[in-house]
């Protein structure tokens, strides 16, 4: 086979194109930092890291979603609470209101503090997280309390007693709502009959009856609180599963699109070598023309 300049020159032409391509993607990974910048480069890992990007993103969602519950459990537990401390007050009242040392009047000034304490649990039934109210159920615009016509009775139907559920996980629903609106009516009832009896002279022997029905109605709280927090464990729990999901993710993500920055510059500095090697040896293989003599 007869090798003309041509044919030298030619070949000589198409390896540098080819190495300055390498040289060029090399460049382009290192200013990137990503091995695929372009399906094209590799099908495979492109296709990979799509499917690797999915899963984070759906890892974020649910870590978004996770927040939401937290929002939702802490607020609930937090109202729950206060509402203790409000009945723990209201237990020490009839304390003193059953005492035989304490006149009418003063029953009457503790029956004030009472109304009070009562007040203050209803603003508390009509918490809200957002816009939403969190103990109307799946009614969540409709405030349980409103004070021209008490505690909405239609809250009471079992079509609005439904959870409220949030994906914390793949399948994984978790319930983060309550629904004691029942309770809280027990409770307004308790006030307003002790409140009556006090009006009506009731003794201190009878009023303590209520000092009963004040420790069973906190003993609901309790149990109810004991849900809320067995839901926010779980939280916690799922919370701390997608944490090492992400970090798992976004390693497998890492491992299949970011380049080895110690790797590829060692690549480029032997890819400039080659160039320079293949641009050397190039100008001794093209001869001279005969323009170059005449210049």
């Amino acid at each position: 086979m007869r090798v003309t300049q041509s044919m030298l020159s030619g070949n000589l032409l198409r390896n540098l194109s080819n190495n300055y391509g390498k040289l060029g993607q090399l460049q382009e990974q290192i200013n990137t930092g990503k091995k695929v910048n372009r399906p094209s480069d590799d099908p495979v890992v492109a296709m990979k890291g799509i499917k690797y990007r999915t899963e984070l993103n759906n890892v974020e969602q649910f870590s978004r979603n996770i927040g939401e519950a937290y929002n939702w459990l802490d607020t609930t537990d937090d109202t729950f609470d206060k509402i203790g401390e409000t009945m723990q007050r209201a237990n020490e009242l009839m304390v003193q209101a059953s005492s035989d040392t304490s006149t009418p009047e003063d029953r009457q000034k503790i029956d004030s503090e009472l109304q009070q304490l009562r007040e203050h649990i209803q603003n508390l039934a009509n918490t809200k997280v957002g816009e939403r109210y969190i103990f109307s159920g799946t009614k969540t615009k409709t405030a349980p309390f409103q004070k021209e016509t008490g505690y909405d009775a239609n809250l009471e139907d079992p079509a609005f007693q439904k959870s409220i559920d949030i994906e914390v996980f793949d399948g994984i629903n978790l319930q983060v709502n309550t629904t004691p609106i029942k309770l809280f009516k027990e409770i307004d009832q308790m006030f307003e009959q002790i409140s009556t009896e006090i009006n009506a002279g009731t003794t201190g022997e009878q009023l303590s009856a209520h000092l009963t029905t004040i420790d069973n109605n906190m003993n609901k709280l309790l149990t109810t609180r004991a849900d809320i927090g067995a839901r926010q464990n779980r939280v916690e729990l799922m919370d701390s599963r997608l944490q090492s999901q992400e970090i798992i993710a976004t390693k497998r993500m890492s491992d299949n699109e970011d380049i080895d920055y110690e790797k590829a510059i060692v690549e480029m500095t032997t890819q400039e070598s080659i160039l320079r090697a293949a641009l050397s040896v190039g100008a001794k293989i093209i001869q001279p023309t005969l323009s170059d003599f005449l210049r």
